[in-house]
């Protein structure tokens, strides 16, 4: 990647930590954003990337070229607050953003964009900012959205280069809801919306990191009733809602620095024998109690097509991803098994604990990127409700 890809007149800049500047088209919010720079392989969903909670202080670069085709509309979100807009600070794009074409689109991306408070940059070389991530891992950086191309270009080097990213950041009490709250919203169906759970059969307590909506619908979809509960809700306040599963969501920041908070309480609710089920954030934050430890990744994972192995069926299957550390394998203790491995570079995707009703994966079943590959694994969570509900009690 070369230093500066020069236009006519750049409306918007990408500096890099390492000095590196690179020029496009702004759209979206006027200003300035800093964040860690990631790329994305998904071809679609990139209104529910942009409001995934768990990209909060990243810019993501979409490696498909034209974002923004089908438009945006009200539905297609992930974060539970959308007035709150936690998730990505920045977006970077190679083609022109361009009116929308589909029937579900309520307005442009641009616009939404700026309503998100999203700074973004377009008309760039993607593939080599790709290739320059593959190669040096995932830089901090600043996006800078200026109409009049007005940039102090030595001061946004100096912010990038002084941010100190994302390790030992707890991003989570940031973006996740701060209140108890029932949730009830079920799937969307076509050409009907979402839909409501009138008749839980279940409680489902969701501790909220930074969870995503469409997690939450998928558990309501199979009868649960879900009571969301912020991060730093004690094992008292979980069993106060007499919960049949507990549900660790994702989310965004280091782990280990939620985890100082977290792990404490995780460790507590496994005493109880209550299922347990744990997703991203959820999944590394479930492996430092149970003894193991997170990485920061090179290049993350972060797309709609990756490949995963799930070792209790023998089975593959693709899957979401989205995430910047990761659980060393390695470190897991003889009470944990391995259950799903990516197939990209072997990292931990999954784990279950021997003999407790408690299990994890690190990318995100809720998703789907074409296949509904691993809804499954929502099943075997109220499987393991069921027989606990069903296990007889000691006479």
């Amino acid at each position: 990647m070369t230093d500066g890809w020069s236009i006519a007149k750049p409306t918007a800049l990408l500096v890099l930590a390492d000095g590196t500047v690179i020029e496009g088209e702004g759209i979206g919010r006027v200003g300035r954003a800093i964040g860690e720079v990631c790329f994305n392989t998904a071809l679609t969903g990139y209104q529910e990337i942009l409001t995934d909670p768990s990209y909060a202080k990243q810019i993501v670069t979409f490696t498909f070229p034209h974002i923004g085709n089908v438009g945006a509309n009200a539905e297609d979100i992930e974060d539970l607050v959308p007035a709150n807009a936690h998730g990505a600070v920045g977006a970077v794009f190679r083609a022109e953003v361009t009116e929308p074409s589909n029937y579900r689109a309520a307005g442009g991306l641009d616009h939404w964009l700026k309503e998100r408070g999203i700074v973004a940059i377009s008309g760039i070389d993607t593939r080599a900012l790709t290739a320059h991530i593959r190669e040096n891992g995932m830089p901090n950086a600043v996006i800078a959205h200026d109409p009049d191309g007005n940039f102090d270009v030595e001061s946004l080097k100096r912010e990038a280069a002084e941010w100190t990213g994302l390790v030992g950041l707890d991003l989570a009490k940031d973006v996740a809801s701060n209140a108890t709250e029932v949730w009830d919203e079920e799937p969307w169906q076509w050409n009907a919306g979402y839909g409501r759970n009138s008749e839980p059969r279940c409680t489902v307590v969701a501790i909220d990191y930074g969870t995503k909506r469409n997690i939450l619908r998928l558990m309501t979809g199979r009868g649960a009733r879900v009571v969301l509960l912020p991060p730093t809700a004690t094992p008292d306040e979980v069993m106060a809602h007499k919960p049949d599963g507990i549900f660790l969501s994702n989310g965004p920041g280091d782990p280990a620095a939620t985890g100082e908070y977290a792990v404490p309480t995780i460790q507590k609710l496994i005493e109880t024998g209550v299922p347990m089920f744990g997703i991203c954030l959820g999944h590394q934050m479930l492996a430092l109690a149970l003894g193991g430890r997170t990485e920061k990744m090179h290049q993350g994972h972060h797309g709609a097509n990756h490949p995963v192995k799930d070792f209790t069926t023998g089975k593959v299957e693709i899957v979401s991803m989205n995430h910047g550390f990761a659980v060393a394998a390695d470190s897991l203790p003889e009470s944990v098994e391995e259950t799903h491995v990516s197939l990209f570079d072997r990292s931990n995707c999954g784990l279950k604990l021997k003999d407790a009703p408690v299990f994890s994966v690190q990318h995100h079943p809720e998703a789907s990127p074409g296949p509904q590959d691993s809804h499954y694994l929502f099943d075997r969570f109220f499987d393991l409700i069921d027989a606990n509900k069903n296990k007889p009690t000691a006479a």
